[in-house]
Parts: structure tokens; sequence; C-alpha cells
């Protein structure tokens, strides 16, 4: 298991690939995804999150997962359009992953390993389950999926500085 969020490299929507290492000194907000969820109207505050903050450094990172009751069935050209379209969504996005189980996304197991949830457990409930990472690559804080963007601001703005 690498030792720190940099040292990963995650595949695009689009296909390319990106290393986390791009964002040393930003501050991150990496959430699993979904198109077909109650929460999906989510993607409207983290993007709004991301033009309120992305000048002072801030970064979402969304990876789709499709582990939760199915929510997420498409491929991810379907994904990027319905994300474009629907919600205007500019942050970073990524390929579908698994958050859970053997073939979990090594980003996952690094960030869950770094912050457990309720009773220190690393399985994500459901999806935009939520993580704050610092400028130095720690991560600051866990939230829960149900944690609406809008009230991540003070986080966000205490790790920004």
């Amino acid at each position: 298991m690498s030792e720190h969020i940099y040292d990963f490299v995650s595949k695009t929507l689009t296909g390319g690939d990106k290393s986390l290492s791009d964002y040393k000194g930003k501050v991150m907000l990496v959430v699993n995804t979904a198109s077909q969820c109650g929460l999906t109207p989510q993607y409207k505050g983290l993007e709004t999150l991301y033009q309120d903050y992305k000048h002072q450094g801030l970064e979402v990172l969304g990876y789709p997962c499709n582990q939760f009751g199915g929510q997420e069935p498409g491929g991810d050209s379907e994904i990027s359009k319905f994300c474009e379209v629907k919600y205007g969504v500019s942050f970073q996005m990524f390929s579908k992953i698994d958050v859970n189980g053997g073939a979990a996304d090594p980003v996952f197991k690094y960030l869950k390993k770094q912050a457990p949830g309720v009773l220190m457990s690393e399985k994500i409930k459901w999806n935009f389950t939520k993580f704050l990472v610092g400028r130095d690559g720690h991560v600051i804080k866990r939230f829960a999926p149900t944690a609406v963007p809008d009230k991540l601001t003070r986080d966000i703005e205490k790790a920004l500085g």
C-alpha cells in the first residue's frame, strides 16, 4: 500500500491517467459519486464549492461508483455527459471504481485507512462519502454521505488557511 496520497495515479473519465501528485499543495475534497442516487443533487453543491474556492486552492475529485444500489450503471462517457449537462460539473471526474471489497480502488483503500468511519470501520456506507485532504496530503476529515456540500465550508476554509 502506498504511503502517501500523492503516490497514486487515477484514470480520468476521458481515459487519461492523472497523478494525484498534480494536486500537491492543494486542498482536495475526494468524493465517491453516483448519477442515480437520492444524493446526486450534491453534484450541484460540489460544483459550487469548487467554483467558490478553486482560486484559493481547492480541488474536488469525483470518483463514480456503482456499488450502492446500482446507482451508477453507465459507462465513463455516459457519466461524463450526465455530470456536464445536468450539473455543469467542471471539477475533475475519474473513471468508475469500486470503493469497498477486494477490488477497491487504491485511492479509497488509502483514504479509508487514514480516516475510518463510525466505530473505526473503514467501509464506505453509501454514495457521496467525502474525504477532505489538506495541502500536506494528509486526510483531515471524513464526511458522511448526508453531509451536504454547503455545510463543509468551515472545514474547507480552515484547510485552505
